[in-house]
């Protein structure tokens, strides 16, 4: 059963650190995807998998002292034959990805600019740094066993997993402080599930699915709330305000209840105004400006950059979902727009 269990997850075990890189980077950059030059960061994982695998001819494993090994100090640790690579294997080859991998995390964050955001409430950036000072809390810990044997220091494994429990609890104190950072990374908000649009780009035409079908899954206006005019008027105000001071819109992830923590108030709340006093619901409205905006910028940057990378720049995540908002605030698709606006 170890056997299993070691040479299914060792490969598994050499891609986290390119994995947790290769996260760090995408949610920095709002890239979901994977450029064809970054697959080479998976290079360690073919590597551990030619180590483990039981190759032909190859020597039998002693699998009682890998497994009282592994016990003992860890996978950092393990100095004997695990596989087709030498015994240090395991020890220095993780150790060095470690050492390589979360400076480059650290080094990404600090070159995105999001340390110098000042939102006081950023999910975005609580969860990013949230979620690297844990891994690298743990990956730390994890090679002090290599520092401790290097300094013949007596290392006891109950002291090491008391270690490990006190950096888990003082991380789960911090989460439960900020619980709100987990929203749209680890836990989903119900409103997010509503879709804004439900129209189809084909060959440059716009093709409306059913109404009925769309009126089910459009967000629904709230019942009212016990907000009385005065809050209701400062709402819409501080909404407006802040989503054109700040330029809310030019985030492509954006989510309601982004605006609802920037503005401190509940997110129902925010969502009442939006479909009750301001009319439209929240991804209709934040795809107005977008439109807006990329009605100011087309005529000065149109010569250099394509409508694709103009939307992009004014928030759209893709050209369909562009087209469909541009169609829905104009009436007309941009090319029929644009030629208009010079006859």
């Amino acid at each position: 059963m170890l056997a299993i269990f070691f040479q299914s997850l060792t490969p598994i075990y050499f891609i986290a650190p390119a994995c947790l890189y290769l996260y760090v980077t995408g949610f920095l950059n709002n890239r979901k995807g994977i450029k064809k030059w970054e697959w080479l960061h998976f290079i360690p994982f073919l590597i551990a998998a030619i180590h483990v695998f039981p190759w032909p001819g190859q020597p039998k494993l002693d699998w009682h002292i890998i497994a009282s090994q592994l016990t003992e100090n860890g996978y950092h640790t393990l100095n004997t034959k695990s596989g087709l690579f030498p015994n240090y294997f395991h020890s220095w080859g993780r150790t060095i990805l470690i050492l390589i991998y979360l400076p480059l995390c650290w080094l990404a964050v600090n070159k995105s600019g999001i340390r110098k955001q000042t939102d006081i409430n950023n999910p975005g950036k609580d969860w990013i740094f949230f979620l690297l000072s844990a891994a690298t809390l743990f990956q730390v810990i994890g090679l002090l066993p290599i520092a401790i044997k290097a300094l013949h220091i007596p290392l006891y494994h109950t002291s090491f997993i008391a270690i490990n429990c006190l950096v888990l609890l003082g991380i789960l104190l911090y989460a439960l402080h900020k619980p709100n950072m987990f929203y749209g990374y680890l836990l989903v908000a119900a409103d997010w599930k509503k879709i804004a649009s439900f129209q189809l780009v084909t060959e440059g035409q716009v093709i409306d699915l059913p109404k009925v079908f769309r009126e089910k899954s459009v967000n629904s206006s709230p019942k009212k709330n016990n907000l009385s005019e005065q809050q209701l008027s400062s709402y819409i105000i501080r909404i407006k305000d802040t989503m054109e001071n700040d330029q809310l819109y030019l985030k492509a992830d954006l989510q309601i209840i982004d605006l609802a923590t920037k503005l401190n108030i509940p997110i129902h709340h925010c969502s009442y105004v939006l479909n009750n006093e301001i009319g439209k619901n929240f991804r209709d409205w934040i795809n107005g400006y977008r439109v807006q905006h990329f009605l100011k910028q087309y005529p000065i940057v149109s010569g250099r950059i394509t409508i694709e990378a103009i939307a992009q720049e004014s928030g759209f995540k893709s050209l369909a979902t562009f087209y469909n908002a541009f169609k829905k605030e104009k009436g007309v698709l941009p090319t029929d727009y644009f030629q208009k606006s010079t006859s």
